[in-house]
């Protein structure tokens, strides 16, 4: 089964760290959500026949369309595929667009699942992030979603900022998990280039969190959740049981997805395409009947890093049979050849033929799965 994922690229505000594709200017709203359709036609055959899973709605920021241009992509989705399999269906959304009649909007749509961008519930974090809603806005469309109906909900925050205490850290966790949410999306701020946030370093305007302190955040956020029931099973999401989000759970398990709009990426297990990031190029060639793609194959080697890399984040580690069965018993010896060093410092641990890594080394993911690449 396959995914589909849908990026709309406006926003209100530019989030001072934040380096996807978006626009604040939204007067090309509907005509974007057009080609977004047309897209979607002239790829409708991509997925060769494969049922659909789940559908989500990415960006940017999806709430930020109103019911005649959600209503105009959803009615292109339904027309042109099967959507009768699909188990989630997630629309992200800001706070302050989360009004109850706009809930009970999307209430009337296959939109099962929420996944709302809180942030935190310090109003000088959301200045300083440059964010569009108050600290009202999102208890109140929290409490809204809930009243309208939506049981599956994600709400997102972040840590690792400047000046973030812990008990202020603290506090932003426990406010979160009053609104009893079926999964949490934690986030350390990382410094991407070419953001306001990058530039204010640059300039000497602020200074970057230091390491330690947003690994003692990253331990405070795993402690009360687990300790409140919820389930932390990849490095950045936590669930209820059995309410993991299945879109992302398929993209790290290496299932294939079809990325509609600009910017947005598509796998097919062999080969990486992705739209040009850039609205009006985008919507000249998709109106002329034109792909704004690019393309990429993955070679063996990328492959099996991508595997390493999105595996070692989950709770599930790396599965050493499945790896074997995918790129043979050199490659997957060579793994084990180099995982011996963390194997032995107790950085990663070997579970039933799965690698796992060790709690202390939660954080520390993603270079320690660098480490155990493959060039060729």
């Amino acid at each position: 089964m396959a995914g589909i994922y849908i990026h709309i690229p406006f926003c209100r505000n530019a989030c001072h760290y934040c380096n996807f594709h978006f626009s604040t200017t939204l007067h090309h709203k509907l005509t974007l959500c057009e080609a977004i359709t047309k897209e979607i036609i002239l790829r409708k055959q991509e997925l060769n026949g494969q049922s659909i899973e789940t559908v989500y709605f990415g960006g940017g920021t999806p709430s930020i369309l109103n019911e005649s241009e959600l209503n105009l992509i959803l009615t292109a989705l339904e027309s042109n595929f099967n959507l009768s399999e699909v188990k989630e269906f997630t629309l992200e959304a800001n706070p302050d667009d989360l009004t109850e009649s706009y809930l009970k909007y999307l209430k009337t749509t296959p939109i099962n699942r929420l996944s709302i961008g809180v942030q935190s519930f310090l109003p000088q974090d959301l200045v300083w992030m440059n964010r569009a809603h108050t600290v009202s806005q999102a208890t109140n469309s929290l409490q809204l979603a809930k009243a309208v109906g939506f049981e599956s909900f994600n709400l997102d925050l972040m840590y690792g900022l400047p000046n973030l205490t812990a008990q202020d850290w603290i506090n932003n966790i426990e406010t979160a998990l009053s609104f009893e949410p079926t999964h949490i999306s934690a986030y350390c701020l990382t410094v991407e280039p070419k953001t306001a946030m990058a530039h204010s370093i640059e300039a000497g305007k602020i200074s970057p969190i230091a390491e330690e302190i947003a690994e003692e955040q990253f331990h405070i956020l795993r402690q009360i959740l687990r300790k409140a029931g919820y389930v932390h099973y990849e490095i950045s999401n936590f669930s209820k049981p059995q309410k993991m989000a299945l879109h992302n759970t398929n993209y790290w398990r290496g299932k294939h997805y079809l990325g509609i709009g600009p910017a947005a990426h598509s796998y097919n297990g062999k080969q990486r395409s992705w739209n040009f990031a850039n609205n009006q190029k985008y919507m000249q060639l998709i109106n002329s009947n034109a792909l704004a793609l690019s393309f990429e194959d993955l070679t063996e080697a990328n492959q099996f890093n991508e595997f390493v890399m999105t595996s070692l984040r989950t709770m599930w580690g790396i599965n050493l049979s499945m790896l074997n069965n995918k790129f043979g018993s050199n490659r997957s010896q060579q793994l084990l050849k180099e995982a011996q060093v963390y194997i032995q410092i107790g950085k990663l641990k070997l579970e039933e033929d799965h690698l796992k890594l060790s709690p202390e080394a939660l954080f520390f993911a993603d270079g320690i799965a660098a480490d155990l690449f493959q060039l060729n």
